[in-house]
């Protein structure tokens, strides 16, 4: 090696420890200009490139290092990193793998094959790699945060919890990790403390501490500005990478070309709204296509959607900037974001601006807190005008309820009552809303109910059984027979929705409403109370009421939430009378005028879009009902 370039090595290495990667990445090119194959130069560029963000540049540099040393364990550990950051998670394996054939001492390379397993949705291999780097060093943060992630993939939710605990008796303020501790609890509906715990992660979250990620707060707290502040929190602490520059001018084409990018084009809630909306959808004033980002489930569902799309673009396996390159170089006009802050959300593909308007619609009742996202799709019962301050978004209005809905839902042949181990003849108020849903002040609503109308039954779906069994053991406190609790188990989407007969009201939550199921009671003629709330997760079933011709069943308190409830419960001629209304209402509310939704949605595309070729920024926009 010249001596100069070790030398410059010896400056690089020292700038590149003090943090100032523009110098260092100069110092390291300066070296490979004159030592082309100085592998540590190579290794630590691309490394630096990385920890930039400038992953497509970092990765054929960490490989040409590689190469260049094959035995070299840390290079292959860090090519991994830089795989993975690019969403190329088998590669990213297989090159970790590699390195631990090397040296299976390297804690840090089994917890990247773990958190690899993880992108790939292999939760279970992934906890075993995960215990190894912690078999090698019990104090791995990161791998203890991971470890408890894999254990919430594979739904143990108890054992996640003890994960969580070690994770904060070491790092108790880890990101997001009492949030998600919290949201397991409540996925359990073990209320022991829940309240002093509360009160902790809102302190917390109000002094700027990112403790609780965005969606696991919906169902904990109806604040708007709690929901703003905890999404603009975590965007802070996932920061995605930069734009990729100026957009291409608009070419004039006579279509708008709408982007759907959604993880969840396969059976999942927002596929059973979407689809008819999907096969509605204008193929002559518009061009659609499909980005899916998540799991390649060859279902009904999936074959179903596939021919609604000019283009179905499977881009899971690509980084976000590179989804958001290939979005303007097939001109897209309008990014519609179909996931929001949920589970496999890619935030980093809009960052990246993979659209001149993007849009955030459907899958996430909340804002993104990123000044990337242009608009929020919705409608005035969910944001009225005065909660808009609490998005970083410019909502857009829709005439009717925001939420679309499939009129060709199948459904199966209904059960009799006793075949879902109900009573022939007794009350039977349902909720078939994930058990997260369910506070401790939902739940004692519900008891009062019960005890209230003699003889009724309260049919929930089934959790994990540790929930089951803590609901029943609240019941006997509450002064109800366990045996008045009767849990659905899981089954197909039509024997789902035909089991909706077997019930008489349904019992809405607080903060989280019911939304897809809110939809599949009311399609099946079931009526539903809810309490209208603040936020946009607690104001769902007031939008879907609205628009079914339903609005008396919106209250405004819990206890006129149980006065109503023990009123109808106990009056199965109203009950007969509400179901009448629906099944008369489902023809022509707006709820279910699916082909005028389609329409009413594609008229927000096209105001967006003219706003944008009239080079005016994003504003709020009212739509009117369409003829």
């Amino acid at each position: 090696m010249p001596h100069s370039a070790t030398a410059l090595f010896a400056k690089a290495l020292q700038q590149h420890q003090q943090g100032d990667l523009l110098a260092a990445q100069a110092s390291y090119r300066d070296i490979l200009a004159v030592a082309p194959g100085h592998v540590d130069a190579l290794h630590l560029l691309g490394v630096s490139l990385a920890q930039s963000g400038r992953h497509e540049e970092a990765e054929p540099l960490i490989a040409r290092a590689a190469g260049l040393a094959p035995h070299a364990a840390g290079i292959l550990n860090n090519w991994g990193n830089a795989l993975l950051a690019l969403g190329r998670g088998a590669e990213a394996v297989d090159r970790f793998y590699r390195a631990l054939t090397l040296d299976p001492t390297l804690a840090d390379a089994w917890f990247n094959h773990g958190r690899a397993l993880l992108q790939l949705e292999l939760p279970g291999p992934a906890l075993a790699s995960l215990d190894r780097a912690l078999a090698i060093r019990a104090n791995h943060i990161e791998a203890l945060a991971a470890r408890a992630k894999a254990l919430m993939g594979l739904s143990q939710a108890e054992e996640a919890i003890a994960a969580f605990d070690s994770l904060l008796q070491q790092a108790p303020d880890h990101p997001f990790g009492a949030g998600a501790r919290l949201h397991l609890r409540m996925q359990l509906c073990d209320w022991n403390g829940v309240d002093a715990e509360l009160r902790d992660l809102l302190g917390r979250l109000r002094a700027g501490q990112p403790v609780a990620a965005p969606f696991p707060l919906l169902a904990l707290v109806d604040s708007p500005e709690d929901h703003r502040r905890a999404a603009r929190l975590y965007m802070a602490q996932h920061p995605p990478e930069a734009s990729l520059g100026p957009l291409p001018p608009h070419d004039g084409h006579p279509r708008v070309r709408v982007g759907y990018f959604s993880s969840d084009f396969h059976q999942h809630a927002t596929a059973y709204l979407m689809a008819e909306t999907f096969e509605l959808h204008d193929r002559t004033a518009y061009e659609w296509t499909a980005f899916s980002i998540g799991p390649a489930r060859e279902d009904a569902m999936r074959s179903r959607l596939r021919p609604c799309f000019h283009r179905f673009i499977d881009v899971r396996g690509m980084s976000d900037r590179a989804v958001a390159a290939l979005a303007r170089e097939l001109r897209i006009d309008i990014a519609i974001d179909l996931n929001g802050l949920t589970f496999r959300a890619r935030p980093g593909i809009f960052a990246a601006r993979a659209a001149p308007v993007q849009a955030s619609f459907l899958g996430y009742p909340g804002t993104a807190g990123a000044p990337f996202m242009d608009y929020v799709i919705a409608d005035r019962q969910v944001i009225p005008a005065e909660n808009a301050a609490h998005f970083d978004e410019r909502v857009v209005w829709l005439p009717a309820a925001y939420q679309p809905n499939d009129r060709r839902r199948p459904s199966g042949p209904v059960p009799s009552r006793a075949g879902c181990g109900l009573p022939d003849h007794d009350t039977v108020f349902c909720c078939f809303n994930n058990t997260y849903k369910i506070t401790p002040d939902v739940f004692a609503s519900w008891m009062r109910i019960l005890r209230a109308v003699e003889g009724s039954i309260l049919w929930l779906l089934a959790g994990a059984p540790r929930a089951c069994e803590n609901l029943r053991q609240q019941a006997v406190a509450a002064g109800v027979s366990p045996h008045r609790l009767v849990f659905a188990e899981r089954v197909s989407p039509a024997e789902h929705l035909a089991r909706h007969a077997c019930a008489d009201l349904v019992l809405d939550t607080l903060p989280y409403n019911a939304h897809t199921t809110a939809s599949d009671a009311l399609w099946t003629g079931v009526p539903v109370i809810t309490v209208a709330g603040q936020s946009f997760a607690a104001r769902v079933a007031s939008s879907l009421l609205t628009a079914v011709g339903l609005p008396e069943l919106v209250t405004a308190s819990a206890e006129e939430y149980e006065r109503l409830a023990i009123e109808l419960g106990r009056s199965p001629a109203q009950l007969a009378l509400l179901k009448a209304r629906l099944g008369a209402a489902r023809s022509r509310c707006a709820l279910f005028d699916t082909p005028r939704f389609a329409r009413e949605l594609e008229a927000s595309y096209s105001a967006m879009h003219r706003r944008r070729l009239a080079g005016l920024p994003p504003a709020p926009l009212g739509l009117q009902a369409l003829d």
